[in-house]
């Protein structure tokens, strides 16, 4: 199995390099790729997503940068000059740092995506915010923002993801956490879905954690998500 585009990022999740690049050596570069986030390369750093890379593995560097424009600019030509893959900041840093952060990275290379709302918060956490908005208003205002910034996509609830592709377009790319298959837990999501269902809802790309990284064999348990996508298609 050999897939051109693989559409499953995979979250390492863990807080030092060893079973980052254990996990690693058990998976098939052909079949996914990897999410780095904040943990991680705090401890770990660069030379974690070089050693990743060098095994064949393209990388989402997941650090959502958020700040005053040319900080996050900044940051962006930092992050795009390691080679990685895809790397995003939050939308909620508004137009200005939006644009500020395209420009930075102009030429598509890495692909920059905005997080639009964290798949943890639900209608009680905006409320505690102040916001009055649904969650789906508040992804859908700030996907049709960062589309007009320049960015190539979001991350966003795959329960979002068809008002997304339907308002953003086909060449918009949706990037969603929150997957699970229908027999796994939902741990600390609270909007989740099956990879099927999150691919027919539009979703380009699925980012699934413990699924995988806690399964007893990891590459199995992906094969078996990669399976179950192709045999529903």
């Amino acid at each position: 199995m050999n897939l051109p585009d693989p559409k499953i990022i995979i979250a390492m999740d863990f807080s030092t390099a060893a079973p980052a690049l254990a996990l690693a050596d058990r998976l098939n570069p052909a079949l996914c790729r990897l999410k780095v986030g904040k943990e991680l390369f705090t401890a770990c750093g660069p030379t974690l997503l070089e050693q990743l890379m060098h095994k064949g593995y393209e990388v989402f560097l997941d650090l959502k940068f958020h700040d005053i424009p040319n900080t996050v600019a900044q940051a962006c030509k930092s992050a795009a000059s390691l080679g990685v893959w895809m790397i995003n900041v939050h939308a909620l840093g508004g137009r200005k740092m939006l644009e500020a952060a395209s420009t930075a990275v102009a030429g598509g290379k890495p692909r920059l995506i905005a997080v639009t709302m964290l798949t943890s918060m639900a209608q009680a956490d905006l409320h505690d915010l102040g916001i009055t908005a649904s969650p789906a208003e508040m992804v859908l205002r700030l996907a049709l923002l960062t589309k007009d910034c320049g960015l190539d996509g979001v991350v966003c609830s795959a329960l979002e993801a068809a008002q997304l592709r339907h308002s953003c377009g086909k060449e918009f790319c949706l990037v969603t956490p929150g997957i699970r298959p229908a027999e796994a837990a939902a741990d600390d999501q609270s909007r989740i879905m099956t990879p099927h269902a999150a691919l027919q809802n539009g979703a380009n790309y699925l980012v699934i954690g413990r699924p995988i990284t806690k399964a007893a064999d990891p590459l199995r348990a992906l094969q078996a998500i990669i399976q179950e996508i192709e045999a529903t298609a």
